[in-house]
């Protein structure tokens, strides 16, 4: 995952969990506007989601973040 995503999923994670606590849950869509102005970018967060950590459509924001993290990538 590029960089700039990972930077503005951990944000989106942020402030998610500041706004509705540890145990909230977001789905890649959080990452996006309502709109799909960047297929690509799309794309490689749902591959990053989807293939890659085989997660199911919402997850928690605090776990997203962690992975996020610790994958570099």
């Amino acid at each position: 995952m590029r960089l700039s995503l990972r930077q503005k999923a951990i944000a989106v994670c942020d402030d998610k969990i500041a706004k509705k606590g540890e145990a909230v849950g977001l789905s890649f869509y959080a990452f996006f506007a309502n709109k799909n102005d960047d297929p690509e970018l799309l794309m490689e967060a749902a591959t990053w989601w989807i293939e890659t950590h085989k997660l199911d459509h919402f997850e928690k924001a605090r776990k997203i973040k962690e992975l996020i993290i610790s994958s570099g990538n």
